[in-house]
């Protein structure tokens, strides 16, 4: 009984931790975003439930949510290959250039995937064509991405990486919300190594 008193101790330490010095402030931080207000509170609130659960520290991968198309497919980028035109212009609509938000499913596991920023390089019918991007900084040293800089897509203004080696085919009635316009040279930066490196005019 002393042991499992311990345990549960230790458990009980090791979660008031992770909310003080990892959960708390990331929510203060998205909570200095007013825009975001109503959707930061209920994540400040499932933090707490998940640390008090004990499963924020598991992080668990999110399975796929119903009803809405998921962006499953992913191709070699020069199978895709086309010409790049920067033509962004939120009218509900996405373009070449745009930055949306979609739930992309896992290479390693489609049952499960993350709802994440994609910039849109092109379009086939009612099919996007997408460039993953992710904000993890070991990204900088892999040849597939391309560093961005920061935007309105990440609200802790992170520097944000693309991966350039892979196209998603993004469904269109797939799209959350369109997340900003990426500026012209920045968007250039990417088109230029399309071209280069994966044939794409």
């Amino acid at each position: 009984m002393a042991s499992q008193w311990k345990t549960f101790q230790r458990m009980a330490e090791n979660a008031a931790k992770n909310l003080v010095f990892n959960e708390a402030p990331k929510l203060i931080r998205q909570l200095q975003r007013p825009e975001k207000l109503p959707r930061n509170i209920g994540l400040g609130i499932k933090a707490g439930i998940d640390v008090l659960a004990g499963t924020a520290a598991e992080e668990s991968r999110p399975a796929i949510a119903a009803g809405r198309p998921v962006t499953k497919h992913s191709v070699p980028t020069a199978h895709r290959a086309r010409k790049v035109v920067y033509a962004p212009d939120l009218d509900g609509r996405a373009d070449p250039g745009e930055v949306v938000w979609t739930w992309v499913a896992y290479e390693d596991d489609p049952t499960q995937g993350k709802d994440r920023p994609v910039l849109v390089v092109g379009r086939d019918r009612q099919t996007l064509l997408g460039l993953m991007m992710s904000s993890q900084e070991h990204r900088a040293d892999d040849r597939n991405w391309v560093g961005i800089g920061p935007g309105p897509w990440d609200y802790e203004a992170r520097a944000s990486w693309v991966r350039l080696d892979r196209v998603l085919d993004v469904p269109e009635e797939g799209i959350r919300r369109e997340g900003a316009i990426l500026n012209r040279e920045t968007f250039e930066i990417v088109a230029a190594r399309l071209r280069a490196e994966y044939s794409w005019s």
